[in-house]
C-alpha cells in the first residue's frame, strides 16, 4: 500500500530469495553445508524443507544466515543507492522480518511494525505458506514476539482488521511521513 503511495521498496525476503538462486555463491555454500537433499528437482532451495531444518536447530539457523545476510545487506545497499540516485527525496521502505533481533533498527530513521495478535499471525503465515499452524508458530519463535516489537515502533500500522481499516492506517502513516520528510528537509 506504501509502495502505491509512492514509497519504492526494498524487501529483504525477495532479496534473500535472489541471494540463493541456483549457481550464485551463498546457493552453494548452502547446498555443501547441508547437503543436495535440501535440493528440489529444478536445482533450487527447498525453502519448506531448509526452514523444517533451520527452525528446529539454532546453530544451523545461525550457519545459514552467515552465508546469507552478508549478501542480503549488500543488495539492500545497492538498491537503496539506486533509487536514491534516481530520487533524492524518496521515502523508501525497507522490508526486514528480523529488523530488531538483528539489531539493525539503527540503520533506519523511522521503525514501522505492522501488528496483528500473535495467533492471527500463526494462522496467517500457515495459510500463506502451506504449512501446519505448529510449523507457523516455530518459525516465528526465531522472532522477537510481536508484542515486544511494539516497543521500537515509530509508527503502527494495525493489520487484524479489514482492509480498508488496514488502508487507513497507512494513508496515515503517508502523512506523517510526508510531513517528516519537509522536517528533514527544509
Amino acid at each position: 500500500m506504501l509502495e502505491q503511495l509512492g514509497a519504492p521498496i526494498v524487501d529483504s525476503d525477495v532479496i534473500a530469495r535472489q541471494v540463493v538462486e541456483p549457481g550464485k555463491p551463498a546457493w552453494k555454500q548452502v547446498v555443501d553445508y547441508f547437503g543436495k537433499q535440501i535440493l528440489q528437482k529444478d536445482g533450487n532451495l527447498d525453502r519448506k524443507k531448509l526452514s523444517k531444518i533451520v527452525f528446529r536447530d539454532f546453530e544451523k539457523r545461525k550457519k545459514l544466515e552467515s552465508f546469507t545476510h552478508p549478501l542480503i545487506y549488500d543488495a539492500y545497499v545497492k538498491q537503496a543507492n539506486e533509487i536514491m540516485e534516481k530520487d533524492p527525496e524518496a521515502i523508501i521502505q525497507v522490508v526486514v522480518p528480523l529488523l530488531i533481533e538483528l539489531k539493525l533498527q539503527y540503520m533506519f530513521h523511522k521503525i514501522v511494525v505492522v501488528y496483528i495478535p500473535q495467533e492471527l499471525q500463526v494462522e496467517r503465515l500457515a495459510e500463506r505458506d502451506g504449512i501446519s499452524r505448529e510449523e507457523a508458530a516455530n518459525m516465528l519463535k526465531a522472532q522477537l514476539p510481536i508484542e515486544e516489537k511494539l516497543e521500537y515502533a515509530d509508527f503502527v500500522i494495525h493489520n487484524e482488521g479489514s482492509l480498508d481499516e488496514t488502508k487507513k492506517y497507512v494513508d496515515d502513516l503517508w502523512q506523517s511521513l510526508k510531513r517528516l520528510q519537509i522536517t528533514y528537509h527544509p
